[in-house]
């Protein structure tokens, strides 16, 4: 059965061939497209409605001025705006084309010569025919060569200003995308620091940890086996952060990553291991870079601790400083502490990756500060910021 027309009634859809129902089915999306073009119409740029804007605004001015006379008497002659939108709206039509040309000019790479030279010529250009069409609006009749010389080069200043403008807009632009583009270098070059330094920070506690384990298997297999369950929800700590991609953990969550730390280090050193915690209310929810205070204790423990059978004692303390809006951590141990130049020259990983994992996460708005000298203990305080 063949139909007339260009589409077939509806009743007999199911008896239509396929191409049929395929061509309906593209007719049907032709028009639902161009219903929503009539709906939807073209929008201009913030750019062009302002540069309409400006000479609706510069015609009217003219419009006005040309009948300064008259509106002294009371009156208004409107044929003095729409006279001024004739003689200059082409004008700022055609300017609108500096526009893009001054786009071909950034594409290209032009030098600045090339760049005059074919705009002095665009803008004699320009003057000419704008001040031909200024002539055969006027009334035929002999003028003095003065009166085509002073709009002639009007015209030209005019090109002359829209030209700067535009080019202007484009430099501002390029140098706004430059820096937006050094941004995000920056952006990603730190995240690839941070993200090295996270991954020296999880193989030196796994090395070290189980080092203490394997130390621990040889006196007290029983308490060794302890150790590797402490060992294991830590190690689940340790996953879970780099699965989930964020470097980011509650302070309650990094003190309890502490608590178990400790827990299985007691294990080894026993009754020589004291610990004070010394903890601020309210701060449980404050976010911090994970791994932050597990490296300071592992430092305490290695230096005041693991040499001397002697008992000691490790402090951690939390604060809120209302007034700097930080939030300060303090690791603290009565050891044998160091002098500020044997500190700047231990080769180890813990304190230097923390400093400068703060100083990049925070901008410069995080600090980690040593206090120690010989025979005084030593003290490591992290302060960073805490809504």
């Amino acid at each position: 059965m063949q139909w007339r027309g260009s589409l077939p009634p509806i009743g007999n859809w199911r008896r239509m061939p396929a191409t049929w129902r395929m061509a309906c089915r593209k007719r049907s999306k032709l028009d639902d497209t161009w219903q929503m073009n009539l709906i939807n119409p073209v929008r201009l740029a913030p750019m062009w409605r302002r540069y309409i804007c400006i000479w609706l605004a510069y015609i009217v001015l003219i419009g006005v001025v040309l009948q300064t006379e008259t509106l002294l008497t009371g009156k208004f002659d409107p044929e003095m705006i729409v006279y001024a939108f004739l003689s200059i709206a082409p004008a700022a039509a055609v300017l609108a084309l500096v526009w893009p040309l001054s786009g071909w000019f950034e594409r290209r790479g032009l030098g600045l010569a090339p760049v005059c030279a074919i705009h002095f010529v665009a803008a004699l250009a320009f003057a000419f025919g704008a001040h031909m069409l200024l002539v055969l609006m006027q009334e035929p009749m002999e003028r003095r060569l003065e009166w085509h010389i002073w709009p002639f080069m009007y015209n030209v200043m005019i090109y002359a200003m829209v030209a700067g403008l535009f080019h202007t807009m484009r430099a501002n632009a390029a140098a706004q995308r430059q820096a937006l583009a050094a941004q995000q270098a920056q952006t990603l070059l730190v995240a690839a620091e941070l993200g090295a330094l996270r991954s020296k920070l999880n193989p030196h506690f796994l090395f070290n940890t189980l080092h203490s384990i394997i130390a621990l298997t040889q006196r007290n297999p029983a308490a060794a086996e302890t150790a590797l369950f402490q060992f294991s929800s830590m190690l689940r700590y340790v996953l879970d952060t780099e699965r989930a991609g964020a470097d980011r953990v509650t302070l309650d969550a990094e003190l309890q990553f502490v608590r178990d730390y400790l827990e299985l280090e007691q294990l080894r050193l026993g009754p020589r291991l004291q610990v004070q915690w010394d903890l601020g209310p309210g701060l449980g929810d404050c976010v911090l870079p994970a791994l932050t205070l597990q490296p300071l204790v592992e430092n305490s423990i290695k230096h005041a601790f693991n040499p001397y059978t002697r008992p000691g004692l490790l402090r951690i303390e939390s604060r809120r400083d209302p007034d700097a809006g930080l939030l300060r951590l303090t690791v603290s141990d009565d050891g044998p502490g160091a002098a500020p130049e044997a500190i700047a020259a231990s080769p180890g990983l813990g304190i230097r990756t923390i400093g400068r994992r703060l100083e990049l996460d925070y901008a410069g708005r995080a600090s980690l500060r040593i206090d120690s000298r010989p025979g005084a203990g030593f003290a490591a305080c992290v302060a960073l910021p805490c809504a």
